[in-house]
């Protein structure tokens, strides 16, 4: 079965529970809502589903705001933006008392029943269950209205739950979702679930299927771990008269580590914000996770999120698992790197040397903020390394600290100390009488050198470098020369002969 919606205007929602950091596979949901909603110029929702009090983690709701703004997922309604649907916080929701109404019209209807059984009567039918190896489930003891007057009789002051009566004289439900067409579930084996809890709030079920329709919304656009639950909230349509509204329903494939296995932090973080912290770029993070679960093609893997928002449709999502491979992901990461402007890459890569040292940032001595022209000029440097913005810190801190080699990095391999400093007096000799400082007239100076002192090129370059950087491995020698500039550059070669005594 088909559903069918009156409304021509497409609208989705991503509507997370506040229990923890943006999990990756929370935000590849968002984003496919949102590509799907601009594409189709429809809207795009959020809806924070906090009615599980107990699970509310602290700054977890503005932890999703921020991973989404920082990838740039504009929502049309919801938090901080409002809209004619809200509240569109679940909690405000109930303190209005929205879902209440709708329980008491499903008991009134005969779709629902009070349950006064206590927790631990629940416990002890669960734990008889488990020892007899079967599913656990809700025995259905207060859906006899003898048994739950003599229930309510035996617990006056008790408060009921709301359970949903699943129609046991039909032997089946089938819902549709539209990766995978019609699936069908025996009636018996689903619960009388919980609509309405004691403390007054809804469940997830009962919360989603009243605020999806009074927000009008059209395609429920979700992960797959919820397919199980949509036979009861096709029940719960049908018990509000609401079937011919229902939207359609699409169960993203699951997101699973290299071993096929369920992703988790062994894979690699699994908090967008996390990669944020990294250094990854937006754009890239974008990109990666559109593919997870949705192709073009088998070949195109580059999208901006314009072209995104072009070519996306529900007919190009797999419903087979999408594989996180981290290597990829930092393969394309390098990718828009190497692709920005300069100035742009100074831009993105200084907040993260301005963090404190302990945070992976410059040395706290180095004044802040850090002078955004010096570090363009630097930036060219390091483009093409770069995977990782937070990688920026270890290559570029030799232009802002001084680290002076030791006598056994400048020495090396090849060279006895009395070669190195008699090396290093001549370059700095010759250095002393050139005014001309760029990259290419240095080179130009000093590669023929190499041949008059008895040095291999390879080996007369590596001591410069030791000198001028304090390390073996450095940006293009020369280019870095350049921009430390003619005192600083002669500055160290005398040091580095200070060493070599």
């Amino acid at each position: 079965m088909t559903p069918s919606n009156p409304t021509t205007k497409p609208r989705v929602r991503f509507a997370p529970s506040p229990t923890g950091d943006p999990h990756l596979g929370s935000i590849r949901t968002a984003l496919f809502n949102y590509l799907f909603a601009r594409h189709t110029g429809g809207v795009f929702i959020m809806r924070i589903e906090d009615t599980d009090q107990n699970r509310l983690v602290e700054g977890a709701q503005q932890a999703l705001i921020d991973g989404l703004r920082w990838l740039g997922l504009d929502w049309d309604e919801g938090p901080e933006v409002g809209g004619a649907y809200g509240p569109y916080v679940q909690s405000d929701r109930t303190r209005l008392g929205i879902y209440d109404g709708y329980a008491k019209h499903l008991v009134e209807t005969g779709w629902a029943y009070e349950c006064y059984c206590p927790p631990a009567r629940l416990d002890a039918v669960r734990k008889a269950q488990q020892e007899a190896k079967q599913p656990p489930m809700y025995d259905r003891h207060c859906r006899d209205d003898a048994a739950r007057a003599a229930m309510h009789a035996e617990h006056p002051g008790a408060t009921p739950v709301v359970r949903f009566k699943v129609p046991l004289g039909e032997p089946e439900t089938t819902v549709y979702d539209h990766l995978r067409g019609d699936v069908t579930v025996a009636n018996s084996t689903l619960d009388d679930f919980v609509l309405l809890k004691s403390d007054g709030f809804p469940t997830y079920h009962l919360a989603n299927v009243v605020d999806d329709h009074l927000m009008a919304i059209t395609h429920v656009i979700r992960a797959e771990e919820w397919l199980p639950s949509l036979p009861r909230h096709v029940l719960i349509y049908r018990g509000l008269g609401w079937e011919q509204e229902m939207p359609v329903f699409v169960h993203l494939p699951l997101i699973l580590g290299t071993d096929r296995s369920k992703l988790s932090k062994r894979h690699g973080a699994t908090s967008v914000l996390e990669y944020r912290r990294l250094g990854y770029l937006p754009e890239a993070m974008t990109n990666f996770l559109a593919l997870l679960g949705w192709g073009y093609d088998d070949k195109t893997e580059m999208f901006t999120k314009d072209q995104l928002v072009e070519l996306f449709t529900l007919d190009r999502v797999n419903k087979t698992p999408a594989v996180f491979n981290k290597d990829k992901l930092d393969w394309m990461n390098g990718v828009y790197i190497r692709d920005l402007a300069p100035a742009d890459i100074a831009e993105r890569v200084a907040p993260f040397l301005e963090r404190p040292a302990a945070e992976g940032g410059l040395p706290d001595a180095v004044a802040r903020p850090i002078d955004r022209a010096y570090l363009g000029q630097i930036v060219p440097l390091i483009q093409e390394r770069l995977k990782v913005l937070s990688e920026a810190t270890e290559q570029v801190d030799l232009f802002f600290v001084e680290s002076p080699a030791d006598r056994p990095t400048l020495v090396g391999k090849q060279l006895t100390p009395e070669e190195a400093a008699r090396c290093l007096q001549a370059a700095t000799a010759a250095l002393e009488h050139h005014a001309d400082w760029d990259h290419e007239a240095l080179e130009a100076l000093l590669r023929p050198m190499t041949e008059p002192l008895g040095q291999k090129t390879g080996v007369f370059f590596g001591l410069l470098r030791a000198a001028v950087t304090g390390r073996t491995v450095s940006p293009p020698l020369f280019e870095t020369m350049a921009v430390l500039g003619r005192e600083r550059c002669l500055a160290r070669l005398h040091g580095a002969q200070g060493v070599l005594g």
